[in-house]
This record gives structure tokens, sequence and C-alpha cells, in this order.
């Protein structure tokens, strides 16, 4: 009996869920910090209120999801592009969930900010791959890939405020 291939909603349903809980236990690590530990730190004038964070990285995991989803669609006719392509997301997606344990769990921007780094050239290098299988895919990561830009400016800032 063959095998019928999953389909590309059920792909992408996986990929959304897979990031919305990654991203939830981040929020865990995150929520813990904000309550107490980064209520004392300095902060830049831009800094957004804390409100904001919540639907922007909800709406960012979702695309995210999205992306992930519908590039692992394609495996099947761009195998080795599409695996190079996850491996990278799955990188990025674990360094986003730790990035949230080092600056609000060890209470550490300077780390944070060399691992924010490091998270930004994975998801870089995420959209370049993406871009070679579904170019949707890649459109989805720029909101992305703006925001983490502007969170490395944000940790920088909070960094050296409270050198």
């Amino acid at each position: 009996m063959e095998q019928k291939p999953l389909s590309r909603t059920f792909k992408i349903i996986v990929m959304i869920v897979t990031c919305v809980v990654i991203g939830a236990i981040a929020g865990l690590l995150t929520q813990k910090g904000v309550d107490t530990w980064y209520t004392t730190v300095q902060k830049p004038s831009f800094n957004p209120p804390n409100w904001v964070f919540a639907p922007v990285w909800s709406t960012l995991y979702v695309m995210m999801g999205i992306a992930a989803g519908l590039v692992w669609h394609e495996m099947d006719r761009q195998r080795e592009t599409v695996r190079k392509g996850l491996t990278f997301f799955a990188i990025q997606l674990a360094l986003n969930a730790l990035w949230s344990f080092i600056f609000f769990g060890l209470h550490n921007p300077f780390l944070a900010l060399l691992e924010i780094i490091l998270l930004w050239l994975m998801i870089y290098e995420t959209f370049v791959q993406f871009n070679k299988v579904n170019k949707i895919a890649r459109m989805l990561l720029i909101p992305y890939l703006l925001w983490v830009t502007f969170a490395t400016l944000l940790n920088a800032a909070i960094w050296w405020l409270n050198r």
C-alpha cells in the first residue's frame, strides 16, 4: 500500500505549532525577567512598551511557521536545498529561544547581544535558502529579519546603558 504524501496545509500547521510552542516556552522565560529584573534595567528612548512584544512575536512565529511549511512542502522536488533551508531554520529557531534565556534568564545583555548577532546571521541564511525554494516563504521572513534587526539595536542599547 502506497503512503499518501502529507498535504501542504498539514506541513504548514505542523510548522506553525512548532514555532508557536517554542515561542511560548521562550515567552515563559521572558515573562519572569520582564516582571522582575527588566524593570530595573535602563532602556533607550526607542524601547517599545512591553505589551507590544507578545503580539509582534506571535505574528512572527505564525509567519515563520507558514514559511517553513511552504519550504518543507517542496522536499520531493528540491531535497538538498530544502534540507539545508530547514536546517538553518531549526538553528535560528533554537537561537531565538536561547536569546530569551540569556537575556531574561541569565540577565546578560552582552552575551545576548553576541547571540542575537549570530541569530540574525542564521535568519539571513534561512532567508537566502528559502528564497531558492519558495519566494512567498522568503517574503514571510522579511518582517522577522527586520524585527530582529530592531531587537539587536535595542539589545545593544540596553547593554550600553547598563554596562
